[in-house]
């Protein structure tokens, strides 16, 4: 075999390291710091094998290497033609659908999550997930998902950002029939505990789909939503906390070290900056309105011992539309995001700052949702080779949810 394993599997090198290798094996840049893919039968010699290059970013689906077991490799885009800023011409792929699975985009939803019975009359209620799958349908992006399948997380993984005795505590409510757990402002029933359990779950099943290669991303449509819930206590309508569950599955069940959560609900997700406040490996970043409910996010809530500097809070004034969201994740999260090099990005997914929320009292648009996911997704690709999950936290209009969702959904299909 031509070249190294590592060459033959997207990795990075060093700044010098193609100077002193062949200009031939493998072909690459003078000046480093670009990624080259080739591709071809084991057998083939290095002049044979194509070669692919991606300037500036990491390797996706359309310009990456993939396996294909007795063949070997194969690259989708040959390099460009030298001193030339033409667009690479798609190489023709083998038929083998295996490699075309890490080009969709994953969707977690099940109808377990609708038996979360919040009562009449209120904002946090099952039809926020019909309005989103039944516009996902009637747009045709449905069947262009890859649909993964929940399952209920062990509680040795809730066990890492709550108190077990807390885990406990609301499996007895919900199963006793209690109507509320902390607060009055977070009912239950008695199919509660097990469609957050699925909540959880589903996050950490989208995450092990991204791990495999099954898919580039993936969006969960998921209820209860998570990123109010304290280590031992539940609020604003949250049981367990799904993307802090998530980082430190990524950590300890696939080895990843640093992860990113990116927040742009327009309640500033204090659970989950308080469980990391203190954690050098875990970036929060929150952008929302404030003052407003919980009462935290203020700019000047930036960590705590070894953790500090990786808490950063953009706090936005009542009525911040598209313009001032998309500000502060250009202007400060893009940066922050170079100097903490995520592994993996999480994003807390709120589409209550949308026009028409009757809660958030914001002017996002449905065109600012796919704008910020654009950002995001850009990180990811920069930092991360793309991984990245999105879970929804609020969004309490039904018109406004929806299209903000389908908006995520078509830049991550992208």
């Amino acid at each position: 075999m031509h070249g190294n394993v590592a060459e033959w599997c997207n990795d990075v090198y060093a700044k010098g390291y193609y100077r002193g290798s062949s200009p031939t094996n493998p072909r690459g840049p003078a000046e480093g710091e670009k990624r080259v893919l080739r591709g071809g039968a084991w057998s083939e010699s290095a002049k044979a094998s194509r070669s692919a290059r991606r300037v500036g970013e990491n390797p996706g689906f359309h310009d990456a290497c993939f396996p294909l077991d007795a063949i070997g490799f194969r690259c989708v885009r040959k390099a460009p033609p030298k001193d030339t800023d033409s667009q690479p011409t798609p190489v023709p792929a083998p038929k083998a659908t295996t490699t075309q699975a890490s080009a969709k985009t994953g969707f977690v939803y099940d109808q377990i999550y609708l038996r979360h019975d919040t009562g009449k009359g209120h904002p946090e209620r099952p039809q926020r997930l019909t309005a989103i799958t039944e516009r996902l349908g009637k747009s045709g992006l449905m069947p262009k998902l890859v649909a993964i399948r929940p399952r209920p997380a062990a509680k040795k993984w809730l066990a890492t950002v709550h108190s077990p005795k807390y885990v406990a505590r609301i499996e007895k409510a919900c199963l006793q029939g209690d109507r509320y757990v902390d607060s009055r402002d977070t009912p239950v029933s008695k199919d509660s505990f097990n469609a957050a359990l699925h909540a959880a779950g589903g996050t950490l099943a989208a995450i092990d789909a991204v791990m495999a290669g099954k898919v580039r991303n993936a969006f969960c449509v998921v209820r209860p939503p998570g990123h109010h819930a304290l280590k031992d206590k539940a609020m604003g309508f949250c049981l367990f906390n799904n993307v802090a569950v998530a980082a430190r599955y990524i950590q300890q069940k696939h080895a990843l070290a640093r992860v990113l959560i990116v927040d742009w609900d327009v309640h500033h997700g204090n659970g989950t900056q308080a469980m990391f406040y203190a954690d050098p490996t875990v970036f929060y970043f929150g952008v929302h309105r404030y003052p407003f409910y919980p009462g935290t996010g203020a700019a000047d809530e930036r960590g705590k011992g070894k953790g500090l500097g990786t808490t950063l809070n953009v706090p936005l004034r009542a009525g911040g539309g598209d313009r001032e969201f998309a500000r502060a994740l250009e202007d400060k999260l893009v940066p922050a995001a170079r100097k903490f090099k995520p592994d993996f990005v999480l994003i807390s997914a709120g589409f209550d700052a949308h026009q028409k929320d009757p809660l958030g009292g914001m002017k996002v648009t449905t065109e600012g949702y796919a704008r910020l996911t654009r950002i995001v997704k850009g990180i990811a690709r920069e930092h991360c080779r793309g991984r990245l999950v999105s879970v929804l936290e609020g969004g309490y209009s039904l018109e406004g949810l929806a299209a903000g969702c389908e908006a995520h959904v078509r830049v991550l299909m992208k």
